[in-house]
């Protein structure tokens, strides 16, 4: 089996890639814009007829995509989260269209949620802003193409290697720089908001299962922890694990430091957020193995993030 993993140099990419070169008989390519890459692939830029070339050369039984932009100008989240997964699915059409296509969306596709209600993929889509809505666009680019294809919508991954652009992974390495200091200070956001937090490796073991699983799979599964967790619950858990003595103080006014985004327009407008994850379950037999302690006990122990 051949496997092609766009954005395979990523924080998910990178776990998928592990997953999935452990699986007996595949064989796992990676595609990205990376010069290690197997495939150079840059799906903001790529034209269909250039790309499908590209995976012609690569014949894939199932293509993954984890490429994606979670910040940077309006115009930047467009390019590689819209029209990235549209250039793909034609590209895909014209050189491998038997081949599965497994593609990452998230969870901030829904926008705001109801308190007490997870949502479930036929739950209304109404992003609060560029990043969710430029996410929904992909899966919607995917699930009309007509392809082989399944998105998974990934609610807040979590665990080793956790990147600073992630607010887990920013307070991680705001953690390492305070040390045992007793008079260390985190200034963060507010961190009321309600989120579910997902081990990136059982996100990883999602994908494995998506990719393997035979028969056509629904349009869209949920990939989450499947419970509506405080933010602030996950920051002093990461300090637990620290072994932080120093103070940890929340602004509500955005005169955050610099884990600001914490308390950001975003988690003003969408203060709660859970996905049912009940539909994963039945299509793929997979539920999360990990706690979100296991997840912030291996990305305390994992060392310095990205």
């Amino acid at each position: 089996m051949r496997i092609l993993v766009l954005g395979s140099t990523g924080y998910l990419g990178g776990h998928v890639v592990e997953r999935l070169r452990a699986l007996t008989g595949a064989q796992v390519l990676g595609g990205g814009r990376s010069a290690d890459a197997d495939h150079r692939v840059d799906l903001a830029t790529a034209r269909p007829e250039q790309l499908a070339k590209t995976l012609a050369s690569a014949a894939p039984d199932t293509v993954v995509n984890c490429a994606g932009a979670t910040g940077g100008d309006p115009v930047t989240l467009a390019e590689v989260n819209a029209r990235g997964p549209a250039v793909l699915c034609a590209a895909l059409r014209d050189a491998a269209p038997a081949a599965r296509l497994v593609h990452l969306g998230s969870a901030a596709e829904y926008g705001p949620g109801v308190p007490g209600t997870p949502d479930t993929e036929t739950a209304p889509t109404s992003p609060v802003g560029p990043y969710g809505a430029t996410k929904l666009a992909g899966t919607a680019a995917v699930t009309a193409s007509g392809l082989d294809a399944v998105v998974l919508r990934i609610g807040n991954p979590v665990g080793p290697g956790a990147p600073a652009g992630g607010l887990p992974g920013r307070v991680a390495a705001l953690l390492r720089a305070a040390g045992r200091d007793p008079r260390a200070v985190l200034r963060l956001g507010d961190l009321s908001a309600h989120r579910d937090f997902v081990d990136v490796r059982d996100v990883a073991r999602a994908v494995e299962r998506a990719a393997t699983a035979p028969g056509p799979l629904p349009p869209v599964l949920n990939i989450g922890g499947g419970a509506a967790v405080p933010v602030r619950e996950m920051v002093h858990g990461l300090a637990r694990h620290a072994g932080f003595i120093g103070r940890i103080e929340e602004s509500v006014d955005g005169s955050a430091g610099p884990a600001g985004p914490a308390g950001s327009a975003r988690s003003a407008r969408v203060s709660w957020q859970c996905s049912d994850i009940t539909a994963a379950a039945d299509a793929l037999g997979w539920r999360p193995e990990h706690t979100l302690d296991d997840a912030l006990a291996a990305l305390w122990e994992g060392g310095g993030t990205p």
